[in-house]
């Protein structure tokens, strides 16, 4: 599907509007990364999007033009072969250009600037996160798919796919190829430097509590240390376990997060019914207070201030390793501004996607917890993934 010319117009005007009231002093945006480009052009190509300050922007396309055309209705697409192409059009010389510091490697910024001399490059980063932070209604309806492909996967078919002896790994192809059929597009992308991500954690038991390099409360082990992605091939499934699935589903390139817990051939003990139930209570909280004008941080500082020393000993994280958020903004990428977390002082605003992720690490059990995904509306955050407390009883 084309993302109409009235929407990305849109875009780029928040954008600019943004730039005029951030950065007042700002002449040029090179937007080279392709999840911006997409964003903005409705294709992701290797490209850069041009938008000066003084005049409309240029998408110029190294490969594929063609396919650049053919995928989006913005309105000037030029080919070149190198960035000198583009700098020959005739652009003036700027005095700084902003950048995707975040995203952008050196390399390439080198690359760029050897044509496009400035005195300064400065970062765009925080102007277009904000510009992404609020959905529009065709961003939404993405979403809505997405966030129904995850309530059936998770709250529906996961409990046919667990069996006795079946592994991390397998469980998580199983989901994959089942997720991939109905609509999702197969892979999760990430904006922190260096994550990767196939669908999401398959953990069994205490490889929940495993430590990880990503900032996320719960662990897994992985295929190999090469790859420590979807789930181990030797953690086989037994009676008793807390199975805790915390995977991403993606449509157009909007992504939903979704966890959920299933309690394997034998109910959970008292503890752990009561650790699930109250992480549950937390997620209903925050989701009421997901209104337009009240402050992540301050979501964030009431809810923990109403949890008791050794609850949060394990609380987001395990032995120590706590994410310090309680639920993150998504969209494009899984991990987007804002966080539900201290430092993140901005009101929230009517369209905002915030997933929310209160979890509880139980030692020798493995992880509690639900996530899901919701859209900030002036009565709350409404769920797009579902309504089930999670621990599902499965066997």
């Amino acid at each position: 599907m084309l993302t109409p010319l009235s929407e990305l117009n849109r875009r780029l005007q928040r954008f600019r509007a943004r730039m005029d009231a951030e950065q007042p002093d700002w002449q040029l945006a090179a937007i080279l990364g392709r999840i911006n480009q997409y964003y903005f052009t409705g294709t992701m190509q290797d490209a850069v999007l041009l938008v000066p300050r003084d005049a409309q922007p240029t998408l110029w396309v190294r490969r594929s033009f063609e396919r650049a055309r053919a995928e989006t209705p913005f309105p000037d697409i030029r080919p070149m072969r190198s960035f000198r192409d583009a700098a020959q059009a005739g652009a003036p010389a700027r005095d700084t250009i902003h950048v995707e510091a975040e995203a952008v490697p050196y390399a390439l910024l080198q690359r760029f600037t050897k044509h496009f001399p400035c005195k300064a490059l400065a970062a765009l980063d925080v102007q277009i996160a904000k510009t992404r932070a609020i959905k529009s209604p065709h961003e939404l309806a993405f979403l809505e798919r997405a966030g129904a492909i995850h309530r059936r996967a998770l709250e529906e078919h996961v409990p046919a796919l667990l069996r006795e002896g079946i592994s991390e790994a397998e469980l998580g192809c199983e989901l994959l190829g089942f997720m991939v059929r109905e609509g999702h597009q197969g892979l999760v992308r990430f904006s922190m430097f260096g994550a990767e991500c196939l669908l999401g954690q398959f953990t069994f038991g205490e490889s929940a509590l495993c430590p990880v390099s990503m900032d996320t409360p719960s662990g897994w082990v992985g295929l190999e240390p090469a790859a420590p992605v979807l789930g181990s091939r030797e953690r086989t499934l037994r009676k008793g376990d807390l199975v805790c699935l915390d995977v991403g589903c993606g449509v157009a390139g909007y992504h939903t997060d979704k966890t959920m817990t299933y309690a394997f051939g034998a109910k959970p003990s008292a503890n752990v019914l009561a650790a699930q139930r109250r992480c549950e209570a937390i997620q209903q909280q925050a989701a009421a207070m997901l209104k337009p004008g009240n402050t992540p941080s301050e979501i964030y500082t009431t809810i923990l201030r109403d949890l008791d020393k050794d609850f949060l000993t394990h609380f987001m994280g395990y032995n120590g390793r706590r994410a310090n958020f309680l639920g993150h903004g998504i969209g494009l990428q899984v991990d987007e501004p804002p966080a539900i977390a201290e430092g993140f002082d901005e009101p929230l605003a009517e369209g905002m996607v915030i997933a929310l992720e209160p979890k509880l690490g139980i030692p020798g059990v493995g992880m509690v917890g639900i996530e899901n995904t919701f859209v900030v509306t002036p009565s709350g955050g409404r769920s797009l993934t579902g309504t089930s407390p999670g621990l599902i009883p499965v066997g």
